[in-house]
């Protein structure tokens, strides 16, 4: 998975004046201050471990040698976590699944016409850098679950291949039916890329990196630098977002004797061979494009006129891979609770790459291993968690989050009873924070944040996430909403890494982090993602993976401590309303531009200002988006902000002084209903054409790709002028936040129940 949540999670969020590094007597979410400071002791035990030459070791062992799935050595990686897992006194075993997995036995991409040239579709070793000769152990430069296929076309440019650049070709009366389509990486997320391409006719995909999005337009190459060098190709799945994990397996765990799809039933493959190139690559294909100049935004950083096509250049274009099921290896290692056993915090990251992948996932798998060691370290000084701590290397993330998804699904009942929270890492870097996750935990992790200090800027980070949102922000009103707010305001979670299964398909409330941003990511899915680019380009002296060590494991500790489960739904009702606007917002705003476009064609003014002496079609009328009846959600939204400010009173008057008012009991009835909270949110019939996805608030969008979208269920239906569709949606929706207001509901009534006295 890539660091792609420096861009599509909202970094959002603000500071109570005045507050830094110091808590100020600050009475952490679930705990009474007599609790809080008995936690900050262990809290300060625990931060103070972590040390950056260990986590430069378990790079080193880890990152030595490429370990994609089926691998040797992805298998001894698996063997040597658990073993140290156990070093550390944590029960830790293995768990294996058989997924599909497809590795290429015949790459072609060939220039036929109007002259010839064939891609060499290899990464050349450097001699500066070590691992990158393995290249009998290297996975080849391909996308994962491309169907096999042997097609010779002309070729067409179709800049990022997203919904709206299909458009723009239609304005120019270009189609790509019966070609192959090259798009550049960027843009979407690379699966939309074959799918958008076989729905509008084309009958192959090639998919290159242009420089100026990761390569020497954003800065010096490797290995001068920490962007793509010409020769670099960025591998990566394909697969359809209609559900994740193993094709052959949706709904139930991959294991040895489970009922197996057929590969002729499977919907998630592309629909149409692909493959990725470098732009040494592609620049001779690009070069031999005729047809119009695109658009001055379409137009990359390669040193010659982009053209569009079709013709005259005809590309030959061939994959066929070995459809293998695939052994995974998840490494699970438990601290049991001392008081709640039956109530899991699980936290995870992956350990396979494509390649030696040293900053995806090692860094921050790296991070998740110092996190335990440290825990070993408690335990040896008499700490126990009261809840129990689930830690989890997963294998299997690169090719469609496998084996989180697998153990998901295969331990689905246990986790739907006992599962607290999920919290996730990918790959770690240099910079500020990034987070990401359920909204019930914004005031939580605001907690975390602020306990935790940059390494670089000796601040806390919180207060340079602050700072950064406010320079990144939008608008005057953003800004505002970032100063003023108390709380963080974190973005919802789509998709790419393993939470996927947990938030999306369970209803866990979930957390992403990882620290990023100030170093080039232009070694993304190659080769080059290695020791060597990691300790000169990103973060050189592993303190932020240190920090990273920190900050998750604090919030796992929190998490795992607190007296009442530290869900706040002050925040959550906040951010719901805010959606509720923002849809209010964005369908008035598309009925006004279709309202507008619709008349300016009327009106003939595209004909009138087009070029006479280029090809252009104009848009054709569309229907307006009409009014849909969102009094339903704007209601259970009110309710909703109501339940929050009732529990957020009676939790106040409960915590009385420096204790609780109320005993463990009655603290363990009301975290018993808050345990449910996210699954509320969830339906068993899941969304409409992607029925595993249940979460009816966030969910990655079929056309978005990593990118979360806000009531997916409304906003797909409206997406396919379905009108009576969205209406059944918004009425979904309402009832699944109805539903969440009544658990809260019951969950103040339960703080506020009289008692004997005790």
């Amino acid at each position: 998975m890539r660091r792609l949540f420096l861009a599509t999670l909202i970094y959002a969020m603000s500071l109570q004046s005045g507050v830094v590094s110091d808590r100020n007597g600050l009475i952490y979410p679930g705990y009474s201050l007599e609790t809080t400071h008995h936690e900050e002791d262990w809290e300060k035990e625990f931060r103070s471990i972590p040390n950056t030459e260990s986590l430069r070791e378990y790079m080193k062992r880890l990152a030595a040698y490429p370990h994609p799935v089926g691998s040797a050595y992805d298998k001894s990686n698996a063997i040597w976590i658990e073993s140290k897992f156990k070093e550390w006194g944590l029960d830790a075993h293995i768990e294996t699944f058989e997924v599909l997995f497809p590795t290429p036995r015949e790459r072609v991409i060939e220039l036929v016409a109007p002259t010839k040239f064939v891609a060499k579709l290899q990464e050349p070793a450097l001699t500066i850098d070590p691992t990158s000769s393995q290249q009998s152990d290297q996975l080849p430069t391909y996308n994962a679950y491309s169907p096999d296929g042997d097609v010779t076309a002309p070729l067409v440019y179709v800049n990022y291949g997203t919904a709206d650049d299909y458009n723009q070709l239609d304005r120019m009366g270009i189609s790509v039916k019966d070609t192959i389509v090259i798009a550049r990486y960027g843009g979407a997320w690379r699966g939309i890329k074959p799918k958008l391409a076989a729905e509008h006719g084309a009958i192959g995909c090639l998919i290159y990196s242009d420089p100026q999005d990761d390569g020497f337009f954003q800065g010096d190459t490797y290995p001068s630098g920490a962007w793509r060098p010409a020769e670099g190709v960025q591998r990566g799945s394909v697969m359809d977002e209609i559900y994740p994990g193993d094709p052959l397996t949706p709904d139930v765990g991959a294991t040895g004797n489970v009922k197996r799809l057929p590969l002729s039933e499977v919907k998630t493959f592309a629909r149409v061979p692909v493959m990725p190139m470098s732009y040494a690559d592609a620049e001779p294909l690009l070069a031999a494009l005729g047809g119009p100049v695109p658009p001055k935004e379409w137009r990359g950083a390669l040193p010659f006129t982009y053209h569009v096509g079709p013709g005259p250049a005809r590309v030959h274009l061939k994959i066929k891979s070995d459809w293998d099921l695939k052994t995974i290896y998840d490494v699970i290692a438990t601290i049991p609770g001392s008081v709640y056993p039956h109530q899991w915090i699980i936290r995870g990251n992956h350990h396979d790459a494509w390649v030696n992948g040293a900053e995806d996932p090692v860094s921050a798998m790296s991070a998740l291993m110092e996190e335990a060691r440290a825990f070993g370290e408690l335990l040896k000084k008499g700490w126990r968690p009261e809840r129990t701590i689930v830690y989890c290397a997963w294998d299997g993330e690169e090719p469609g989050v496998l084996g989180s998804t697998e153990w998901g699904e295969e331990h689905a009942d246990e986790l739907k009873k006992f599962a607290v929270a999920y919290i996730n890492s990918d790959g770690n870097g240099r910079g500020p924070l990034v987070v990401g996750g359920s909204h019930t935990l914004e005031r939580f992790i605001d907690g975390v944040a602020r306990d935790i200090e940059d390494p670089e800027k000796k601040i806390s980070v919180l207060t340079r996430l602050k700072f950064y949102s406010i320079s990144t922000a939008q608008s005057p009103e953003e800004r505002n909403d970032i100063r003023q707010r108390p709380d963080l305001r974190i973005g919802a979670l789509g998709s790419g890494s393993d939470w996927e299964v947990f938030l999306d398909h369970l209803g866990i409330s979930s957390v992403h982090l990882g620290y990023g941003g100030e170093d080039g990511d232009g070694i993304y899915h190659s080769i080059y993602d290695d020791y060597y680019w990691f300790t000169h380009f990103s973060d050189k002296n592993f303190s932020y993976g240190r920090a990273l060590s920190q900050t998750a494991g604090t919030a796992v500790m929190r998490l795992a401590d607190s007296d009442l489960l530290p869900y706040d739904f002050d925040g959550f009702a906040d951010t719901v309303q805010k959606y509720v606007d923002d849809f209010d917002r964005d369908l008035k705003q598309a009925q006004d531009t279709i309202r507008e476009r619709n008349k300016e064609i009327e009106e003939g003014m595209f004909s009138a200002i087009a070029d006479p002496q280029k090809t252009f079609v104009p848009p054709a009328i569309e229907d307006i988006p009409p009014f849909v009846n969102t009094a339903p959600l704007k209601n259970a939204a009110q309710l909703l902000l109501r339940s929050a400010q009732q529990y957020d009173q009676a939790l106040s008057n409960v915590r009385a002084g420096d204790r609780w008012s109320i005993g463990r009991e009655s603290l363990d009835s009301v975290n018993s209903i808050l345990l449910q909270s996210e699954r509320r949110l969830t339906s068993p019939e899941g969304l409409s054409g992607r029925p595993w996805y249940k979460h009816l608030i966030y969910a990655p969008g079929s056309l978005t790709g990593y990118d979360v979208q806000i009531f997916p269920g409304v906003r797909q239906a409206l997406a396919e002028k379905k009108w009576k569709q969205a209406e059944i949606e918004i009425a979904r929706l309402a009832t699944v936040l109805q539903d969440e207001a009544a658990l809260i509901d019951s969950a103040a009534t339960e703080l506020k129940r009289e008692r004997p006295s005790q």
